[in-house]
């Protein structure tokens, strides 16, 4: 009875797992790998513009794409957003120092990418994109919580990519 258990218990999470996995987004940039090093040229210390963003697996119904980057290590409460952008159409690629949806306020209060720049030590940069089944109206002062809140029960999956970044200069 007690192996019976354990069977079924074992083929619901690989039956839940693998339908997480066939749902989630594959997101990818052709500038870091995930858990890699951000070039410099996307900080603060370069050109200050976002690197390119593909996206993958994306569901057949989905109307539009967003985008947020976030860095929890940062020391403001709740961390530091980078990049707040939404309405992105679904080919599946942000180019580099993309212009182009609608982009909201980064924790530095403008519209926009802001790059990274810790002041000290490594810091991780959460690239967070969702796939979402409507097109969104927001003001263009939004921010990540903003964002969020106006597609809930409206993302059809999400996928992350993380990268890392330590200033070079001191």
């Amino acid at each position: 009875m007690r192996s019976l258990f354990f069977t079924i218990m074992l083929g619901a999470f690989v039956t839940l797992t693998s339908a997480d996995t066939e749902k989630g987004l594959i997101v990818t940039s052709s500038a870091f790998s995930h858990g890699g090093a951000i070039p410099q040229k996307y900080t603060c210390e370069g050109e200050n513009i976002n690197p390119p963003v593909s996206v993958a697996n994306i569901p057949a119904n989905t109307k539009m794409l967003a985008i947020t980057v976030h860095d929890p290590d940062a020391n403001t409460p709740g961390g530091f957003t980078h990049w707040v952008v939404w309405n992105i159409m679904t080919d599946n690629i942000v180019t580099e120092n993309y212009k182009g949806a609608k982009q909201g306020y980064h924790s530095g209060g403008k519209s926009g990418y802001i790059g990274m720049c810790p002041p000290k030590d490594m810091h991780h940069y959460y690239f967070k994109v969702y796939a979402v089944d409507t097109k969104i109206t927001l003001a263009p002062t939004a921010d990540k919580a903003m964002l969020e809140a106006a597609i809930a029960g409206h993302v059809l999956a999400q996928g992350e990519l993380m990268g890392t970044y330590q200033k070079q200069k001191k």
